[in-house]
């Protein structure tokens, strides 16, 4: 556990004592504190064998984004089925994107889009269907990682299952409620696997796990500019009182490694103005614009800077980042816009967000080290309903994947001619995490090791990759 006191409430006095400086870095890594997992990282040279240099990406586009309106919009098909927003040809030969994604249709031959992906789910509530393949642990891809590799990395103190919804890139963002934020859960718990490796909320949402707790007032734990300044103010007192001086070189590493890593991580003002201002979404549409519908209220016009955040985590040490945003249960019956009016402004963002992201990684040399993937829950029905919207629909899925050293550069699988079930092999979300497993891990050695649960190798291990991408 990582402790931290205000300073007029340490023992004995004003200021901290030594053995609260000394605490800094503990992690609840099963009672094995960071500066005990560092000295054992240290003796096991080969410990991290299984585990490869690689991270993932899950853009999670909560309600259901429509496949056809996305990556598969068959405008030879009746006008009650195509695409309400048209096509965009990619640099891809025959191969065309919805009319809301220009710049990835550019950047093709650095994706691949699985046009035969099912995810068998047609309920916002159970994201678990997708994301953890329906697992009998009740567990994530992301808390599986972490349970593998840790809950932090040892090297930065990173927590390696982290969720970014908007709040964590705008402090202060008060967002609007709906049911998507109790479908939260889903990509928020551990299962059966423990809270330790559920995903870690930076803007407070998710519960307080042990290796970021901070024993401060909740309301000053909940803004993250607040987490900031305390933890450069304990880093000015440990510097200014040599409260350290005698520590072991682990606890001094611990040390670094919270009150440095973490916190600069987490600081989107580190960043080059340029690169904010590549990824900046805000200024496509005003929030105002989707706060008239109760179905898109949380959304946000901040995607880009949650992507930013993604990678800076990457960056330093976390496996598995997940990136929500919600507003695209389009039925258009009022609770969205009639016509799925609100495409424009949700599918842009990702458009433009999702190629700053790939352009940013190709420029840093992190192409092959990271995995994005962009899906959600379901799609959403082929025919047009009479308000020109689409409802809940588990037969066919938007999926695309880049980077992590994947075959690029291509369209796997096929619809049938009205886009309403795979046209040939179906690919599931078991595929899909046998895939990403297959990016995070050498799964021969995963299968032998004895530092997971069988139970959770066998989940990990149990399953077939989709085929051309590895």
């Amino acid at each position: 556990m990582f402790t931290l006191l205000d300073a007029g409430r340490a023992r004995g006095g004003p200021g901290y004592s030594r053995r609260e400086f000394l605490r800094v870095g503990g992690l609840g890594l099963g009672g094995l504190t960071l500066a005990g997992l560092l000295a054992a990282k240290s003796r096991a040279g080969d410990a991290g064998r299984l585990v490869k240099d690689k991270s993932v990406v899950l853009l999670f586009l909560q309600g259901g984004p429509p496949h056809i309106e996305l990556f598969d919009p068959k405008m030879t098909a009746p006008e009650e089925i195509r695409s309400t927003t048209g096509e965009v040809q990619t640099a891809l030969p025959g191969i065309t994107f919805g009319g809301t994604f220009p710049e990835l249709g550019k950047r093709a031959s650095k994706i691949a889009v699985v046009r035969s992906y099912a995810s068998n789910n047609a309920d916002h509530q159970n994201y678990l269907a997708v994301v953890g393949a329906g697992n009998p642990l009740g567990a994530p891809m992301a808390a599986l990682y972490a349970r593998a590799v840790g809950a932090a990395n040892p090297k930065t103190g990173v927590p390696s299952n982290i969720l970014i919804k908007p709040e964590a890139a705008k402090p202060g963002l008060k967002m609007g409620q709906n049911f998507e934020t109790d479908a939260l859960k889903g990509l928020l718990t551990a299962g059966q696997l423990g809270a330790t490796y559920g995903a870690f909320d930076p803007s407070g949402g998710g519960e307080l796990k042990q290796d970021m707790e901070l024993k401060l007032p909740r309301e000053r734990f909940d803004d993250r500019r607040e987490l900031l300044n305390r933890l450069d103010s304990f880093k000015r007192q440990v510097e200014s009182t040599g409260a350290l001086d005698g520590a072991d070189a682990f606890q001094q590493q611990a040390f670094d490694v919270v009150v440095r890593g973490v916190s600069q991580a987490f600081d989107l003002s580190k960043e080059d103005p340029k690169t904010l201002e590549k990824y900046d979404t805000s200024k496509l549409f005003k929030m105002e614009d989707l706060n008239r519908w109760n179905d898109m209220r949380r959304s946000s016009n901040l995607l880009g800077r949650q992507m930013l955040l993604a990678r800076r985590l990457c960056e330093a040490g976390c496996g598995f980042v997940t990136v929500t945003d919600a507003g695209w249960d389009m039925h258009a019956n009022g609770n969205s816009p009639k016509k799925m009016a609100g495409l424009p402004m949700l599918g842009g963002q990702v458009d433009h967000a999702v190629a700053a992201f790939l352009d940013d990684l190709e420029e840093r040399g992190l192409s092959e080290k990271i995995l994005l993937i962009v899906t959600g829950e379901m799609g959403r029905t082929p025919k047009l309903n009479r308000d020109g919207g689409r409802d809940h629909y588990a037969n066919l899925t938007s999926l695309l994947l880049a980077g992590g050293g994947l075959k690029m550069g291509q369209v796997i699988g096929q619809s049938d001619r009205n886009a309403s079930n795979p046209a040939g092999e179906k690919y599931t979300p078991k595929e899909l995490m046998a895939t990403v497993m297959n990016v995070l891990f050498d799964t021969g050695e995963l299968r032998v090791s004895r530092a997971v649960p069988g139970n959770a190798v066998q989940v990990m291990t149990d399953g077939k990759a989709i085929p051309g991408l590895l």
